[in-house]
């Protein structure tokens, strides 16, 4: 088992360097499980790329949701991120219904139909991003359970619009929208244009909406964050990106089509500056 963490470890280092750096400021006895959870939604989260096909992709799917209801047995242990998933979910007795209904929300990322409204937005962020930071938080602390699901929702949705933002060319680029149809209606934005990569102004106006929008999920999260129990955290330094990431989006310079980041170096004294000084979180 300890291969299989260290594998799980390595494919977030690979995958995800923000939470790779977070996970190493949670106490070092939950290291390996936070690693096997991020590990886990690192792979569901990139079966379009790595299936390029709808089918495949949804196979791929299936046989994660088989391995959490424990019809796949032996091979499930031969593999090492569902290895690790399963000993982790057994060790803090993680409930198997949000994992499973987070392999199910992927399989929206295969096919090129648009969300429909802010709602729609707000439940696929629901059942893939704010699983993951409850997920954790119960690893951090098995003791909280009800009471950080309301941050836990709205550190989900501000981190799931903020990244979706984020790589919102390269959606584009594949004729995907993650925008909803009635945020891009309401600005009278089209979606030809989008797919030509025409940084319009009703298109700009649009994403300033999205911006708002998860900046008001960032603020309620870190208002509840600040009586959150000390020990779920680490769970939640993720968020601490959110802010400067959409400051930049801001600027006059923006390109909706060009891949907005920040540096690396800058990303890791933000959640440095976080784990020293948790107030900081969301601001």
């Amino acid at each position: 088992m300890r291969d299989a963490y260290s594998h799980c470890q390595q494919i977030v280092r690979e995958a995800d360097k923000d939470l790779f750096f977070t996970t190493l400021f949670a106490p070092a006895k939950h290291r390996d499980s936070l690693f096997a959870l991020y590990a886990f939604n690192c792979e569901v989260s990139r079966v379009r790329e790595l299936a390029r096909e709808p089918l495949p992709g949804e196979v791929r799917l299936q046989w994660w949701s088989e391995v959490l209801s424990g019809e796949r047995g032996g091979e499930a242990l031969a593999n090492p991120v569902a290895a690790a998933l399963l000993d982790t979910m057994k060790r803090h007795e993680l409930p198997i219904q949000p994992l499973a209904d987070l392999v199910d929300a992927r399989i929206f990322d295969l096919y090129d139909d648009p969300l429909q409204t802010l709602a729609d937005l707000e439940a696929y962020a629901t059942k893939t991003s704010s699983v993951l930071f409850a997920l954790a938080a119960r690893i951090l602390n098995s003791a909280v359970d009800e009471p950080n699901s309301d941050v836990s929702l709205h550190a989900g949705i501000a981190y799931a619009i903020a990244g979706l933002l984020r790589t919102f060319p390269r959606h584009a680029a594949r004729r995907q929208l993650y925008v909803p149809v009635e945020v891009v209606e309401r600005h009278k934005a089209r979606t030809e244009d989008i797919f030509a990569g025409q940084a319009t102004a009703e298109l700009r106006a649009a994403l300033a909406e999205m911006r708002s929008h998860a900046r008001r999920h960032l603020t309620a999260a870190r208002d509840l964050i600040a009586t959150a129990p000390a020990a779920i955290l680490p769970a939640f330094l993720p968020l601490a990106l959110i802010r400067p990431l959409l400051a930049r989006m801001d600027r006059g310079d923006y390109g909706p089509f060009s891949i907005t980041e920040i540096p690396q170096w800058r990303r890791q004294w933000i959640l440095w500056r976080a784990a020293r000084w948790p107030s900081t979180i969301g601001r």
